[in-house]
């Protein structure tokens, strides 16, 4: 079974499932086609298949080019009907691990997921879980679940995890040249998914076992959201004192060793950051195990919404206005610039915050026209981007496109609140938060 595996994923003959086509699985999927493998598709949005299937993308920074060449030449099938997963070789689950409403893992996407294909298996596939998760989860959730199915996994069926490593929008960085972390369940599940990857990223790294493989991922964005927390904090006393935590921060990046920098902004965002401390906090406590660090970086960075609406207020006190019944222009949407990805957006929550006050709020973000449903702020689907200029009492900027930059501040009728350090210092215009 592995050998004629392998040697079907070595000599690019192998038919790659990928499941779930967001932000993780459709650029996997176009670097498989790219290197000359067969993809199929499969998501529960039947929009997203219609769109693919006409050669059209729906993620901004993934062009329409390749998805419709490789429609038209027959490689990239894309379908709702999860009895396809017989016929791939691979089967690659990218979907959400969001957490619920009490902050705890919510693995439904995968568990789902899973069984949606599980009636479909044969032997000789190899599964490989990228959705970021808790150290257990592909061990303790998928493999009994296969097993159940009736196959042998590392002989009939082998199952790897390789968390996702994606930077939506970062032009130094793409799906082939970020290294992937892979942890086998046994040996020779190890050995199928290094041969899964190995042909289109540039460099695969083995690590021990599945457990250790969703360590990583953790690892990764804990050490992010811990620092992030660290400059939010300092942000708040630098403020206290007249000292800009910017220009500090550009200084302090002189130094040459010792030193990485990260920003302070209005809360995290993103489908990683503000979620994946959470999954080890949760797991942790199985093993009495008390996460103090990573839960006080969560709650300053959680807070940071709150701060930004206490210095909108702070802003409009100072030109005799309250916040009740102002008008109020959030700049940006998505979590991150350059990106129409709105995912965990610390905008919403900003937004949500402000109108419990009794504001009139608005949004402009050039890459998200129209807010999308989603299940935590649903009711602000349909919601249209409004322009820049306008009858403002205040405009927040939150998220750092490079198309704000034409913005002069000076020619605004309301003042700014940056929270980015994103506009230069005008006194009496642009605030900072």
């Amino acid at each position: 079974m592995k050998k004629s595996l392998i040697e079907k994923l070595s000599n690019n003959t192998a038919v790659i499932g990928i499941v779930g086509l967001g932000y993780v699985g459709l650029p996997l999927a176009l670097r498989y086609l790219e290197m000359g493998y067969k993809v199929l598709g499969l998501d529960v949005d039947q929009s997203k298949i219609d769109q693919l299937m006409a050669g059209k993308s729906y993620i901004k920074h993934i062009p329409a080019g390749p998805i419709r060449k490789n429609v038209q030449a027959g490689n990239f099938r894309a379908t709702t009907d999860f009895s396809g997963a017989n016929e791939a070789d691979a089967l690659i689950l990218c979907v959400p691990t969001p957490l619920n409403k009490h902050r705890e893992p919510d693995l439904s996407y995968v568990i789902s997921s899973l069984e949606e294909i599980l009636p479909h298996l044969r032997t000789g596939q190899v599964i490989s879980l990228e959705s970021t998760t808790y150290p257990g989860t592909t061990d303790e959730e998928l493999m009994p679940r296969i097993e159940q199915a009736g196959f042998r996994v590392g002989v009939d069926i082998f199952l790897v995890y390789s968390p996702e490593r994606e930077d939506p929008g970062n032009p130094n960085f793409n799906t082939r040249t970020i290294p992937k972390i892979c942890g086998g369940t046994t040996p020779d599940c190890m050995e199928a998914g290094l041969a899964l990857y190995g042909k289109v990223i540039d460099r695969v790294v083995p690590v021990s076992s599945t457990r250790a493989a969703e360590a990583v991922k953790l690892m990764e964005n804990i050490f992010r959201s811990v620092n992030i927390a660290l400059v939010n904090e300092l942000k708040l006393a630098f403020m206290k004192m007249d000292i800009d935590i910017f220009e500090v921060i550009r200084a302090a990046s002189t130094k040459p060793f010792g030193y990485m920098p990260f920003y302070p902004g209005p809360g995290l965002g993103g489908h990683c950051i503000p979620i994946d401390p959470f999954y080890l906090t949760w797991k942790a406590r199985e093993y009495d195990v008390a996460t103090r660090f990573i839960e006080l970086a969560g709650e300053i960075n959680t807070s940071m919404p709150y701060f930004v609406v206490q210095r909108a207020a702070e802003v409009l006190n100072d030109k005799e206005k309250s916040l009740k019944n102002s008008r109020i222009l959030l700049l940006g949407l998505a979590y991150k610039a350059g990106v129409d990805d709105d995912r965990e957006s610390p905008t919403y929550r900003i937004m949500e915050l402000l109108e419990k006050k009794g504001a009139r709020v608005s949004y402009n973000d050039p890459f998200v026209p129209v807010i999308r449903p989603s299940r935590e702020y649903f009711r602000y689907a349909g919601r249209q981007s409004s322009p820049v200029q306008g009858d403002y009492d205040l405009i927040i900027l939150c998220t750092a496109h490079d198309e704000y930059r034409d913005i002069d501040p000076g020619n605004l009728n309301a003042p700014v609140l940056d929270t980015r350090g994103f506009f230069a210092d005008l006194p009496g215009k642009v605030f900072r938060s």
